[in-house]
């Protein structure tokens, strides 16, 4: 038993390492986006959102997941929110495409977030951050040619971008940047 045990976690480790350097598949950019505004998505409630509703506020962009060694960032973010609420939304993009660490459903990320963390800032449904099926918001976050400052890459949960009040692309940060670090709060003064 101990054997099998050691042969699965063998092939568990080598096949996610593998999977960490194999080439990620670009998407097709999607045209009609000019903006930061003209993006949408569904909320984890399964409403349409539009980013226009975001106009003259600082936004926030994270990448989340429930099992992640980052995943302590939540009550940061909850925290970076209601300090900054009168000029700041932060949006959460729960994905399962690192370490398989967001394998639940919307209504047990959402039960998670707000039981474990008080979370009341805006969550998204589950989506691609990454890969061929990369959704649209990070489609314009990741690619120069649309958010006109850099290509970015999201390389783990948690990365961060910051979008100015007048939908223009100010930074990305890295997982390890912490939402109170002064590197951030700088930029929401």
């Amino acid at each position: 038993m101990k054997k099998l045990l050691i042969i699965v976690a063998s092939l568990l480790t080598g096949g996610l390492l593998f999977a960490k350097f194999m080439p990620t598949a670009k998407p097709t950019v999607v045209s009609d986006i000019k903006n930061f505004y003209d993006l949408q998505c569904k909320t984890i409630d399964g409403d349409d959102f539009s980013f226009a509703k975001l106009k003259g506020k600082k936004v926030l962009l994270v990448n989340v997941a429930s099992y992640c060694g980052y995943t302590g960032q939540y009550a940061d973010l909850q925290k970076l929110q209601d300090q900054y609420k009168d000029k700041l939304i932060i949006i959460g993009f729960p994905c399962n495409q690192f370490g398989m660490q967001e394998p639940g459903s919307k209504e047990s990320i959402k039960t998670f977030c707000s039981t474990k963390y008080h979370v009341t800032f805006l969550m998204m449904d589950k989506l691609h951050v990454k890969g061929k099926d990369q959704h649209a918001v990070y489609q314009w976050l990741t690619n120069k040619n649309l958010n006109g400052i850099e290509d970015t890459e999201v390389k783990w949960n948690f990365n961060k971008y910051l979008v100015d009040e007048n939908g223009k692309y100010l930074k990305h940060f890295a997982s390890k940047v912490e939402p109170l670090s002064e590197e951030i709060s700088t930029l929401l003064k």
